[in-house]
């Protein structure tokens, strides 16, 4: 590793199934962009990729392989020339990959042919930032193995993908707890308008905006948290649950956030404005 930019981690689809030892699932916020970067050069959808936030990273490869980047839009260079981002890129052995800053969105995503062979933990390589399993963020001069490919690259010239939000828009379908809140206070978030928190990061994302009401003040025994439970802590912003947050929970539920919405969530930067779509299903 040569530059590792604010926080580079090794990324797979996660460690499912762990739940009942209090390990997160954790596994590659931007879902799609880690997938499409691993179809690029080969892979399947497992293989490991690196993340990056905000301002990217350089890598030097030891041996011949091929690269893709994706996830939000960025300059990249391969020995100091200008490469693309979004499709499959042969590196030359002693090559220097740069990832550039994000243009938009905030994280992007670094596959290599063969995958990143990380120590596995629980079945995964991905870094767990709530528990800490998993590889540790990556520092300057780190080096990681790769694994064997196991299929060709792809033959695009540029891979078609979403680009980041402008306005992050969340469906929300109804939580377990919506009674502790006051009568149609899941309507009255949908009308709300709030922005994207600067304290955001892989556990969870964190509001700005009007305080949702609740109902009841009393204590709520710990339960069982999914991915996407937007729970209202007591300053009434609501914060969703994201990759890496904890399995179970105090504070009340009065939504869930699809699986399937939150790569989106993934690339908000802070300061995004922000709106939650009440939904029946």
């Amino acid at each position: 590793m040569v530059r590792p930019g604010a926080l580079t981690t090794v990324q797979d689809l996660g460690r499912g199934g762990h739940a009942q030892l209090g390990v997160p699932h954790s596994g590659a916020l931007d879902g799609p962009a880690h997938r499409l970067a691993n179809r690029l050069v080969g892979n399947p959808p497992s293989a490991a990729t690196l993340e990056t936030t905000a301002d990217g990273c350089a890598v030097r490869v030891l041996t011949a392989v091929t690269a893709a980047v994706t996830g939000a839009p960025c300059a990249v260079r391969a020995g100091g020339r200008p490469a693309p981002w979004g499709a499959p890129l042969r590196l030359r052995a002693g090559a220097v990959l740069e990832v550039g800053p994000a243009v938009r969105g905030l994280r992007s995503y670094l596959a290599f042919a063969g995958g990143v062979a990380a120590e596995p933990v629980l079945g995964s390589r991905s870094r767990d930032l709530l528990s800490g399993l998993g590889p540790p963020p990556l520092t300057a001069g780190d080096e990681f193995p790769l694994g064997a490919p196991s299929g060709p690259p792809a033959r695009v010239d540029a891979a078609p993908c979403p680009g980041p939000p402008d306005e992050l828009l969340l469906p929300l379908l109804p939580g377990p707890r919506e009674d502790w809140f006051a009568p149609g206070a899941r309507r009255a978030l949908g009308r709300a308008r709030y922005t994207v928190a600067p304290a955001s990061n892989r556990i969870a994302l964190r509001t700005t905006g009007p305080a949702v009401r609740r109902a009841r003040e009393d204590e709520l025994p710990s339960e069982g948290m999914v991915s996407g439970a937007v729970q209202v802590p007591p300053d009434g912003l609501p914060v969703v649950f994201l990759a890496d947050h904890p399995v179970t929970g105090g504070y009340p539920v009065i939504g869930v956030v699809p699986e399937e919405a939150l790569w989106a969530a993934a690339q908000a930067r802070p300061g995004t404005p922000l709106r939650f779509v009440p939904t029946a299903r």
